[in-house]
């Protein structure tokens, strides 16, 4: 998924939508990789994020202290690179 700047997602009604991928990035002490991806048609950038493996197969993150590490990882992300 590293080389890749698209994602494709199934959204709850069966529809796949073509995602733009910001970033990844691995976290060795949860042995996990993540990608943070929106929907370059959204017009209010929202940010998603998940864990995937090595076969790019996406999965939730469900641990706030996960999802805070996230935050925290695209807070510094949007400092550094701003609105490019």
């Amino acid at each position: 998924m590293e080389d890749s700047t698209k994602l494709i997602v199934i959204d709850d009604e069966g529809k796949e939508i073509e995602m733009e991928i910001l970033f990844t990035f691995e976290d060795d002490s949860r042995t996990k990789q993540y990608v943070l991806y929106t929907n370059p048609l959204d017009e209010e950038g929202e940010v998603f994020a998940s864990t995937y493996d090595n076969e790019g197969h996406l999965f939730p993150i469900t641990d706030e202290k996960e999802w805070q590490m996230v935050e925290e990882v695209f807070a510094a992300y949007t400092d550094e690179f701003g609105d490019e």
